[in-house]
């Protein structure tokens, strides 16, 4: 029987997330259909929505007529090293390190590159097209495991796709209405949110599927939110304080890295490839899978008291997130 505890933070994650990548794949479309039409932005649009609305459903589907247990541990394992790579970055820009994303300033590059691309004088404008298509297929793809992982394993895909369906009818809403990029939407801090949230059902998940009991049952989602909160933010105010004592042009060099923009630029969509969308750090990912096939041994062989394995697999993943972030905070 699944509870409030557990249904309601899966909603909530799946609005905010889907918030986020809305908002970012709104940015790109205003700029195209701005500067090449709206005809082929919307037309392309729709057809990238179209083909994640058939992933969602096929791919739920079939997740649903798995065993449970194997599909929290899949799915429970996604979703920590999806969760930990979302809440490490969020870290990172919370710090300095990473400059904070802002959409008028997408927004801007986009519409230039765009003016830059050759104009086709046709009905249907294949730059638009494409552009516009794969904007909403790349940051869909965040949305569709985001819905299909929560969904799955909390046996709730329904109520996890309508969060995720209000949050595309409020982006696409503001959008007809404003008619200009979401930039007051304070998205880092949605994907702090979110970050947290994917690591605690990721645990939660991984720990149910390794045969663990979590002594609190669902609430136990809520402690492990709890506990990456404050892991993170002591994270945060260690690495801050740090930098307060890093030499000017040491800080000056960092941020001129961090933003410098590539030399060539046609129109940019950032590539999110199936792999990139769980890994972008190595040693985080590498470290996470290592713990959790760790802790699956050390579950099977009784060499630790299970009483104390959930702490365990929750003190381990929050280590290695700390030393993955921590150690670019303080280069």
């Amino acid at each position: 029987m699944i509870t409030w505890i557990h249904t309601g933070p899966s909603v909530i994650a799946s609005f905010l997330a889907s918030l986020v990548e809305f908002v970012e794949a709104l940015t790109v479309i205003l700029a195209v259909g701005s500067i090449r039409g709206w005809r082929s932005a919307l037309t392309g649009a729709a057809a990238g929505v179209l083909a994640l609305t058939v992933l969602v459903v096929v791919l739920g589907q079939s997740l649903l007529q798995a065993p449970i247990v194997a599909v929290r541990l899949l799915v429970g394992t996604l979703a920590l090293l999806f969760g930990a790579r979302w809440l490490r970055k969020a870290m990172l820009r919370a710090t300095g390190v990473i400059p904070l994303h802002d959409e008028n300033t997408v927004f801007m590059r986009e519409t230039t590159a765009l003016r830059q691309a050759v104009v086709h004088r046709a009905r249907w404008d294949p730059v638009a097209l494409v552009t516009s298509f794969k904007i909403v297929m790349l940051e869909g793809m965040e949305v569709v495991f985001i819905v299909i992982a929560l969904g799955a394993s909390s046996r709730q895909m329904g109520p996890v796709s309508a969060g995720a369906a209000a949050a595309f009818a409020l982006v696409c809403g503001l959008g007809v209405v404003l008619h200009k990029p979401l930039a007051n939407v304070p998205e880092n801090t949605l994907k702090y949110a979110v970050g947290i949230l994917l690591c605690a059902f990721g645990t939660f998940w991984s720990g149910e599927g390794l045969g663990l009991e979590w002594p609190t049952g669902d609430l136990a989602i809520l402690m492990l939110a709890g506990g990456y909160l404050i892991v993170s933010q002591m994270l945060i105010i260690a690495c801050r304080r740090y930098r307060t004592h890093v030499p000017a042009p040491t800080s000056t060099a960092r941020a001129g890295a961090a933003t410098h923009p590539p030399r060539r630029r046609t129109v940019r969509i950032r590539r999110k490839a199936l792999l990139g969308l769980f890994v972008d750090d190595g040693f985080l990912a590498a470290g996470v899978l290592a713990w959790i096939a760790t802790t699956a041994v050390l579950t099977r062989t009784e060499w630790v008291d299970h009483a104390f394995m959930p702490g365990l697999l929750f003190g381990g993943v929050a280590l290695i997130l700390v030393l993955s972030a921590g150690r670019v905070a303080i280069r």
